[in-house]
């Protein structure tokens, strides 16, 4: 982790005028095409949804903006932010959180990420680490083709953690698409990285050579 100066005066401006904003995040919702990436996870017998965590991390580790963090209004790196995702449980009817480590190699990180959410399947825990900010909070919404989500989060002070969903894919003129909704605070993220995301995200599911 290191510290960020802004020395550019209009970043530094940019960065001022929206973290000052009560509520600073804004989120883009848009289809993203899974065709080739649900064919190769299928053939690699890989699963789904934690190959997309995956990517999903991926993705964002390597825009440094989404590793990025507030803290008492100066900006913090990380090196590597971890996906923080929902799973269902078997001990009640709604979700756990399930943190996983994140690794650059993706046979590594899946195989502890499945060891660590079949674990909070029966053990479920529900709780913050004090301190921590070196997360990408991610959920799933597999019952909805949504168009648009907002999440509930802390105004007071307002966190600065990058949250990434996904929802229910479906068949379009042959094409296999699934909503995915990103929303980051303002004051480090803007459209061109959100721009970004999405096309590196959808490059990586175009592509599993890439990385599967």
């Amino acid at each position: 982790m290191r510290y960020i100066e802004l020395d550019n005066p209009h970043r530094k401006k940019h960065f001022d005028f929206f973290n000052s904003m009560d509520q600073p995040h804004f989120s883009i919702c848009a289809n993203v095409d899974v065709t080739s990436f649900s064919t190769a996870t299928k053939a690699a017998a890989t699963p789904f949804t934690i190959s997309l965590v995956y990517l999903l991390a991926r993705t964002a580790n390597e825009i440094d903006v989404f590793r990025q963090r507030i803290r008492n209004s100066q900006v913090v790196e990380h090196d590597a932010v971890s996906p923080s995702f929902t799973v269902p449980t078997d001990v009640a009817d709604v979700f756990s959180f399930c943190t996983a480590t994140y690794q650059p190699k993706a046979a590594d990180f899946i195989r502890n990420a499945q060891q660590t959410m079949e674990k909070m399947r029966h053990s479920p825990s529900f709780e913050d680490e004090a301190g921590r900010d070196d997360f990408l909070f991610l959920s799933a919404i597999p019952w909805i083709s949504f168009t648009g989500l907002t999440h509930a989060m802390h105004y007071s002070p307002v966190d600065s953690v990058p949250r990434i969903s996904w929802g229910k894919y479906f068949l379009q003129q042959g094409q296999l698409l699934m909503p995915v909704s990103v929303q980051a605070h303002h004051a480090l993220v803007d459209g061109r990285h959100m721009g970004q995301f999405f096309e590196k995200l959808q490059q990586y599911l175009t592509q599993p050579s890439l990385w599967l």
